[in-house]
């Protein structure tokens, strides 16, 4: 039966009842016809036009299929590109975004089987960035427009020039410190003599008197009479010379290294912590009870918020989110990374701790900061350093 011609009510009539999406079995890619029951779908087969179609796929059957893979791939990618940009999205959440379409180009006519096949291609080829989790494959999508990489260009040059204006602010504070040790001298050692009595017989006595003598009753007396003046209470004046006492105390030079610890920690706090070479815990009970609560050490880190664990008591390795992992804090005196933060990627000695504000107080123990202690640093800021001795 030939088709309705365009226009004609039995064509709207068609149009109409296809509306919406249809089972993907009853689908003829090469047709680009949809039928709405194996009935319908069966006929269709059995067409002359179908039957045309199939001898022409025939003839060249790897140009059609990449047709239709490319076709799908830039469907994909432009509702990657224009909804999402660069987030990082769940690839069955585009997915979903494409199909809605009813034209769209099925995945059985393409050259990929499942999603899964279709998301490891656009790795491979570098067109997004993906990683698998629990809940499925996600996927970042790579902008290389010729804006985007002229914006990311600019932005890597300022933070350029603010490492470098930072740096030579460190050094030139290293600087005065160091000139202002030299001008003061050397710091002259305490020294300690014997205890000698100039009078070797003098005896030492002790009056033990131990009777209880009665106290003088205080007598109430107004503050005018004793004091020419009026005398401002006590707290106040006592409060007032704290204050001073601080003021003289706080230099410019901690007013400046208070500002560049501030944009230190906005520069260098991220969203994501994991890093090489750090004791962790796995705290997700979905991977069962024999995982749970179990540490390991971080081999190798996945696009920033996935690592490979390898479990210290079985030693696993387990491939696994940061969001199911958490800092292990160590005894106090070992050795802890900053992973985030103002000093983060530093190795630091742990000093104290403070368990009611859940903070640490460190000392960086190694680079150019040596020896800085850095104070109220966040448990979930450092991470304990594995060490393969212990």
């Amino acid at each position: 039966m030939p088709r309705a011609e365009v226009g004609t009510p039995k064509y709207l009539a068609n149009k109409m009842k296809a509306k919406g999406l249809q089972k993907l079995r009853w689908y003829c890619q090469m047709c680009q016809k949809q039928c709405r029951d194996e009935n319908g779908f069966k006929c269709h087969t059995m067409s002359e036009s179908h039957q045309r179609q199939l001898l022409l796929f025939a003839d060249n059957s790897s140009k059609y299929i990449n047709d239709f893979s490319y076709d799908f791939a830039k469907g994909y990618i432009s509702i990657l590109r224009r909804q999402f940009g660069s987030k990082r999205v769940s690839a069955n959440r585009v997915y979903q975004e494409y199909i809605s379409d009813r034209d769209h180009v099925h995945m059985n006519g393409t050259r990929w089987v499942t999603l899964t096949g279709f998301v490891k291609w656009l790795g491979a080829t570098g067109q997004a960035v993906i990683d698998e989790t629990e809940r499925g494959w996600y996927i970042t999508y790579i902008d290389r427009s010729p804006e985007t990489v002229e914006r990311e260009k600019k932005k890597k040059k300022k933070e350029k020039m603010e490492k470098n204006d930072e740096e030579r602010t460190m050094e030139m504070l290293e600087r005065q410190i160091k000139m202002g040790l030299e001008k003061a001298g050397p710091i002259p050692e305490p020294v300690y003599t014997e205890f000698t009595r100039e009078h070797e017989e003098e005896l030492v006595k002790l009056d033990l008197n131990l009777k209880q003598e009665k106290k003088p009753v205080a007598v109430a007396m107004p503050l005018e009479k004793m004091f020419k003046r009026p005398v401002d209470p006590p707290c106040n004046s006592t409060v007032n010379k704290k204050i001073k006492i601080e003021d003289k105390k706080r230099t410019a030079l901690d007013d400046i290294m208070e500002e560049e610890e501030r944009k230190k920690e906005k520069m260098n706090r991220k969203d994501h912590w994991l890093t090489e070479n750090i004791v962790v815990k796995v705290v997700t009970k979905s991977l069962g009870i024999d995982f749970y609560k179990q540490k390991g050490v971080v081999k190798e880190v996945i696009n920033k918020y996935g690592a490979v664990v390898k479990l210290l008591d079985s030693g696993k390795k387990l491939k696994l989110d940061q969001e199911h992992l958490e800092t292990v804090i160590p005894a106090i005196g070992k050795q802890v990374k900053i992973v985030n933060g103002a000093y983060s990627g530093s190795v630091a000695t742990l000093l104290s701790l403070d368990e009611k504000n859940f903070c640490v107080c460190v000392e960086i123990a190694k680079g150019l900061l040596k020896g800085r202690k850095v104070e109220n640093v966040q448990y979930e800021d450092i991470c304990k350093l594995y060490d393969a001795d212990e």
